[in-house]
């Protein structure tokens, strides 16, 4: 049985790829903020079509301790780094568009759109406030284009108007994602430049959100809400009892995240207060 996962992080580290040079690798261990960060590079098309992954940069920033928590006492420096991570991938981006893909109305797929609930939006106050000094600011807009089933409309075709109409370089589209090893459960988040394709790693795969179909870089980014468990040859995908939290945590990580990398100029409390 094929165990379903969206971390290139678990492809990886069980294939057994014959381009070795198509894949490069580098781990960095933060003690301090309890995390270890995973830059995977897939250089070459050989080894891209070995692992089922684009060619492209993934970064898997795993947490050491129990998990992701919005109250633990490294909480800002975390998102600080993944800021980092968010800035390296998307190179000198001059307008966001934010997507929180998603169900919010199915929990362990609801990661997207709580995330875009709390990214500060400043497209407005650019254009609008012409009284105030803005100059500091990333312009950035949000959009939570649903499911397919409740629009009748493809995320993916919804985003690419939006992207188009305000003019956005880099779409940063944020989703749940599904795992294969239980340390990761809850525990990870992944970045790469490649793009996604909603629920690919549930078996309900939608139109990709990519360079290639939104005209723009895509930066996705995700935490594994799911896990992919197999028994008695029957394929069932499990999410932990306290997934609630684990959505609601992750979303402020990762929305935290992307308000540091997009606005330098503000201070994590200030970002926090803008948003709560």
């Amino acid at each position: 049985m094929t165990i379903r996962t969206d971390l290139a992080a678990e492809v990886i580290s069980g294939a057994d790829i014959s381009d070795e040079s198509g894949v490069s690798s580098q781990t960095v261990v933060n003690d301090r903020a309890r995390l270890e960060i995973q830059r995977v590079s897939i250089l070459s098309e050989n080894a891209a079509r070995e692992l089922g992954k684009p060619v492209g940069r993934y970064v898997t920033v795993r947490m050491t301790d129990s998990g992701i928590d919005s109250y633990s006492d490294v909480m800002q420096l975390r998102t600080e780094l993944i800021a980092d991570e968010i800035r390296s991938l998307a190179g000198g981006a001059g307008s966001i568009l934010v997507a929180g893909l998603g169900n919010p109305a199915i929990t362990p797929d609801a990661v997207g759109p709580l995330c875009a609930d709390r990214v500060f939006a400043t497209r407005h106050i650019r254009q609008l406030a012409a009284e105030l000094d803005t100059g500091e600011l990333t312009e950035v807009s949000v959009i939570r284009p649903g499911v397919l089933g409740q629009t009748g409309i493809e995320a993916s075709d919804l985003v690419k108007a939006v992207c188009s109409r305000v003019g956005a370089d880099t779409v940063i589209a944020v989703d749940a994602l599904a795992c294969g090893e239980t340390e990761n459960l809850g525990r990870t988040v992944q970045l790469t430049d490649t793009g996604i394709s909603p629920g690919s790693g549930v078996a309900n795969s939608r139109k990709e959100l990519s360079q290639r179909t939104l005209g723009a870089r895509c930066i996705a980014v995700g935490i594994p809400t799911v896990i992919d468990y197999g028994t008695g040859g029957e394929a069932m995908m499990v999410t932990p009892r306290s997934v609630d939290k684990l959505v609601s945590n992750g979303a402020e990580y990762i929305a935290m995240a992307v308000n540091l990398a997009f606005q330098p100029s503000l201070s994590f409390e200030d970002l926090r207060s803008l948003v709560d």
